[in-house]
């Protein structure tokens, strides 16, 4: 590692010449395969750490932190960070460049894919303050729905996503953009835009336009009687776009009679669309499913 890392200078976060020239000086390189862009505008990393809302000594889930630009933001407003790293080089240079923090037990580097290392590590842990990340694409809507389906919300989460992603999360029904993924975001958190950042906001620059979204725990959650029934009634309905709300549900209830049942109980026309009902609706449903399916056991059905 370069003398930089060792008399604890930290690289030139906003310049993407000086990060490239590290990254060279240090055999590192990026890899696309892990969707990993440098956030160089020091302007956007600001509004984030804003965003997040950090008080002395809470603890963070950091996903992605790269060379720790956003890691040393974090630190420096006195977070305690526990940093989530697929690529062994990264975590090379963070454990050089944040020594001291690592011995003080302010930084935690948890090595590999996020997707199966943020259970145990929640474990070991507990539930974090605030949880942060400049998410690769290609992981994003897997991990954030991945997190409220097993039944977790962070009391604060702001990631950085594609924005095609971020207008799935906002999405209002009757949109384009709604889906079972919008559904389930906006059944646990109030989602909300929190800052758009250029391609050029990044080193190297990403082929898509990136919006970084604010998560804050839905106060009715979970709203219904069944999280479990809920979350399988919006995969069922979602199934398949094109078929109405009826056709959808036929299969999720196993016979007509139930489905028209549940329908007019939740007071939803069996012609409409899955796209055009808000959640509400959707939470109202599930719990009357519930009911009619309990109703046809007790009926011998």
């Amino acid at each position: 590692m370069t003398g930089a890392a060792e008399n604890r200078l930290l690289p030139d976060y906003d310049s993407p010449r000086m990060l490239k020239k590290f990254l060279e000086a240090n055999s590192l390189a990026m890899r696309k395969k892990f969707g990993q862009n440098f956030l160089v505008s020091p302007a956007a990393r600001a509004k984030l750490l804003d965003a997040l809302d950090i008080s002395d000594g809470q603890s963070v889930w950091e996903v992605g932190p790269g060379l720790g630009a956003m890691t040393s933001g974090l630190l420096a407003r006195g977070a305690r960070v526990t940093a989530f790293e697929v690529d062994r080089g990264f975590l090379n240079v963070l454990a050089l460049l944040f020594a001291p923090e690592t011995a003080a037990g302010r930084l935690a580097c948890v090595p590999g894919d996020v997707l199966k290392t943020w259970k145990p590590t929640l474990e070991t842990q507990g539930m974090p303050a605030r949880f942060f990340g400049n998410l690769p694409y290609n992981i994003a809507a897997t991990l954030i729905a991945g997190t409220v389906v097993a039944g977790i919300r962070f009391p604060l989460a702001v990631v950085t996503v594609q924005k095609e992603v971020a207008c799935r999360m906002c999405a209002e029904p009757g949109s384009k953009a709604y889906s079972a993924f919008s559904v389930l975001c906006r059944w646990a958190y109030a989602v909300t835009p929190a800052l758009n950042i250029a391609r050029a906001g990044f080193y190297p620059s990403p082929s898509v336009d990136s919006c970084a979204v604010r998560l804050v725990p839905a106060a009715d959650f979970p709203a219904c009687n069944s999280p479990r029934r809920f979350i399988a009634l919006v995969r069922a309905l979602f199934a398949s776009r094109r078929k109405t709300v009826r056709n959808n549900l036929l299969p999720f209830l196993g016979s007509a009679a139930a489905t028209e049942t549940a329908l007019a109980a939740a007071e939803i026309a069996p012609g409409s669309r899955v796209e055009t009902l808000p959640v509400g609706a959707l939470l109202r449903l599930s719990d009357v499913c519930g009911e009619v399916a309990h109703g046809a056991a007790c009926c011998g059905a």
